[in-house]
């Protein structure tokens, strides 16, 4: 092992056992150690390639040429690559200060929203006519609904809409306090999952309360809170998934980047306690956008319908049982007569076999390969009278069948 690895490995292990042992009177300082190991192995380099040269005998009387051999390259040192700790320094320094950034610039516009004696939770400012986004469930079954600000302003508030599935709803007060402003939407299309992200809330009534995390994941599923007759439920897509710690009390407050831009707000946590497991879930900024000009304009959301009931994802035990060329695509397991999906000619499977249905893989030219992705398509991109085009493949063909969308009932 070369002196600088020895040196290295000795300095290192040092500091492990002072910080094991805790080190008696002294503390560990990671940035000296990082110095030290980066000075000894500079010094260690320069050793090498500027070598000191060995003491010769003295001279004889008679000195005797020997033949000399061709001349070798002097042996280089191989130079580990060393961090230098000032940079990383500053790269913590540069994060940490977005941080602080993103909480002093949106702080003002998440509040408080309190629905005795029911429920609490909270909300952002959505434009300046003195509009809150909030969760329906914060908000369900309430009569009055008091938004405390940042500042210590508190207020009425009224319920203006509120829609069931995508979990949203708004209220409003008669004006914003002095200096509040809304939150900027961010688009949405270029999120990925291990971006930096932050809530903003108050949890179990801690105002004011931030946690930072990730995008753990695109694209999921969150489940409405409307139960249908058939003990069913319609299902919102492209949820975010993050690991920023999310408690009661967060629900209906923003998720942000750190632009202090929104991208979701903060619905949901799967939990077997109650309290925060490292998934939440939040409604996607998308659903933001295109719902909520609508319940502030009607006070709810019509969402299309088809009439059709499918199979989430097809394993490889669903495909041999239900006798599919594929697992890509959405399977039709049931189609309510004289809805749209009945009059545009859909086939469901035999109930008693699950053979026999139509699989969806496209939807006006867009690939169909779960449910997921044809759901979102028709929440995010379609309107009610709108006649869209599905590609199914039925008995070994591939059929295009148009069908007009109806109204969700």
């Amino acid at each position: 092992m070369r002196p600088s690895l020895v040196r290295l490995f000795t300095i290192l292990m040092l500091s492990a056992l002072l910080a094991a042992c805790g080190g008696g009177a002294q503390t560990v300082d990671g940035e000296s150690i990082a110095a030290t190991v980066v000075a000894q192995l500079r010094s260690d380099t320069t050793a090498v390639q500027s070598p000191v040269p060995e003491p010769t005998a003295e001279a004889t009387a008679e000195p005797t040429v020997e033949p000399t051999a061709e001349p070798t390259a002097e042996p280089t040192a191989e130079i580990l690559p060393v961090g230098d700790p000032l940079d990383e320094s500053a790269q913590i320094g540069d994060l940490q200060a977005a941080f602080i950034d993103v909480y002093e610039r949106a702080n003002a516009s998440v509040v408080y929203i309190i629905v005795p004696p029911l429920s609490s939770g909270s909300g952002f400012v959505y434009g300046e006519e003195g509009y809150i986004v909030t969760n329906n469930h914060v908000v369900q079954g309430g009569n009055t609904f008091e938004v405390a600000f940042a500042g210590g302003e508190r207020l009425e508030a009224e319920l203006v809409g509120a829609d069931a599935d995508s979990d949203l709803a708004v209220l409003k007060v008669d004006a914003l306090p002095a200096g509040v402003q809304p939150l900027a939407l961010d688009d949405g299309e270029s999120l990925q999952v291990g971006q930096f992200v932050v809530a903003i809330g108050n949890p179990f009534g801690e105002e004011g309360s931030m946690s930072m995390g990730i995008i753990s994941a695109l694209g999921r599923s969150l489940p409405s809170q409307r139960v249908l007759d058939t003990g069913s439920a319609y299902s919102l897509p492209e949820v975010v998934q993050t690991d920023a710690p999310i408690n009661p009390g967060n629900s209906g407050g923003p998720l942000l980047n750190l632009q202090g831009e929104v991208i979701g707000v903060n619905s949901a946590i799967a939990s077997t306690t109650g309290t925060n497991s490292g998934v939440g879930f939040a409604i996607p900024v998308q659903a933001v956008r295109q719902i909520v000009p609508e319940l502030i304009e009607n006070g709810s959301y019509e969402y299309t319908y088809m009439g059709v009931a499918f199979d989430d994802e097809i394993s490889l035990g669903e495909q041999e049982a239900f006798g599919l060329a594929q697992t890509q695509g959405a399977y039709v397991v049931n189609v309510t007569p004289g809805s749209p999906a009945a009059q545009a000619g859909l086939i469901a499977a035999d109930p008693a076999t699950g053979r026999g249905g139509d699989l969806v893989v496209a939807i006006d030219d867009v690939p169909v390969n779960e449910f997921s992705n044809l759901n979102a398509y028709l929440v995010f991109h379609s309107s009610v009278g709108q006649t869209i085009e599905l590609t199914v493949l039925r008995d070994g063909e591939e059929l295009v069948l148009p069908l007009t969308l109806a109204g969700r009932p």
